[in-house]
């Protein structure tokens, strides 16, 4: 009885494993599709503000073992619920981080259906942005959601996408990762003696040739108090010339002839090794009652291979 009985149940456990290879197999075998993203579903862009138009891309995956011997249809649509929810799991009550709905008029999505083609493991629907006139301070969101497909299967996990929509320049990306080294000699209105200032200054892309940093060394903060009461504006010519301008409420004074060494200037600097955006500052500056000179070396270092708008830059002589 007992050798029956270890016969039954071998026979039972091999039926069972036998069961469990099959639908494996099934789930290695099945074609299953979903949008390209990274973390909590978003998919972000950085576009030139040097060009008026630029193309970005909503793109599918299709997994699965074998490809696909059908073309799929996936038709897509907008949902701004998709930002609240963003917004409330993100932030909670602190709204002023909240993401915004990407401005209608400033981009265009070419289709909102995408066809997989058989053979192929995945697919792009066009997204046109136009992105004069976006703030860095701002996060532009064009929330997607699939609506319906006509065959195989969809990651849930994947069935939505946040396109996040970045702007730049050729001095700064509006992500606040645009650190430039300081070195800076600072002294109060009135007095010869200069202090030594050494930091770093985040500059953000607010135009295609106009940049925002604080005043001096003051500290940066992402609200609209710190950026009204201590920011300032760099405005750049083609030769390199810089005026230095008020973002909003400081008092600010550009001084082209107190130092020769810091003319207002813009320039590429390559000193052989390495290559380095420059900017020589002068300018006058009153911050909570005490006004101050200061005088400013801006420098980052970079690749020229890898910016497409660097030949376009003034190289110092």
């Amino acid at each position: 009885m007992r050798f029956r009985y270890i016969l039954t149940v071998t026979a039972l456990l091999g039926l069972v494993a036998c069961n469990e290879n099959k639908v494996f197999e099934k789930e290695q075998y099945k074609n299953v599709f979903g949008f390209i993203s990274d973390a909590e579903n978003m998919n972000s862009k950085v576009f030139s503000l040097h060009k008026a138009e630029s193309e970005g891309y909503l793109s599918f995956s299709m997994g699965g073992t074998n490809n696909i011997t059908e073309d799929v249809t996936i038709n897509i649509v907008e949902d701004p619920d998709l930002i609240e929810t963003y917004n409330r799991n993100n932030f909670d009550q602190d709204v002023a981080k909240y993401a915004k709905p990407m401005p209608k008029d400033k981009y265009d999505i070419s289709s909102m259906q995408c066809v997989i083609k058989a053979g192929e493991t995945g697919g792009v629907i066009p997204v046109k942005v136009r992105p004069a006139g976006l703030s860095p301070d701002t996060t532009y969101l064009i929330p997607i959601r699939v609506d319906t497909y006509d065959r195989c299967e969809i990651n849930p996990d994947k069935c939505y996408l946040l396109y996040k929509v970045q702007i730049k320049n050729r001095w700064a990306v509006g992500d606040a990762t645009t650190s430039y080294t300081l070195r800076g000699k600072r002294r109060i209105l009135g007095d010869q003696s200069e202090l030594s200032m050494p930091g770093t200054k985040i500059l953000f892309p607010l135009t295609e040739n106009r940049v925002r940093t604080m005043v001096g060394n003051e500290t940066y903060a992402a609200d609209e108090e710190t950026l009204y009461r201590g920011a300032m504006t760099l405005e750049i010519a083609d030769n390199g010339k810089v005026k230095i301008l008020p973002y909003r409420d400081v008092e600010v004074v550009q001084l082209d002839n107190e130092d020769p060494e810091y003319p207002n200037k813009f320039f590429i600097d390559d000193d052989g090794f390495n290559t380095y955006k420059t900017f020589l500052l002068c300018y006058q500056y009153t911050f909570e009652g005490v006004t101050y000179v200061m005088k400013e070396e801006l420098r980052l270092q970079f690749n020229p291979d890898e910016e497409e708008d660097y030949e376009e830059d003034p190289v110092e002589e």
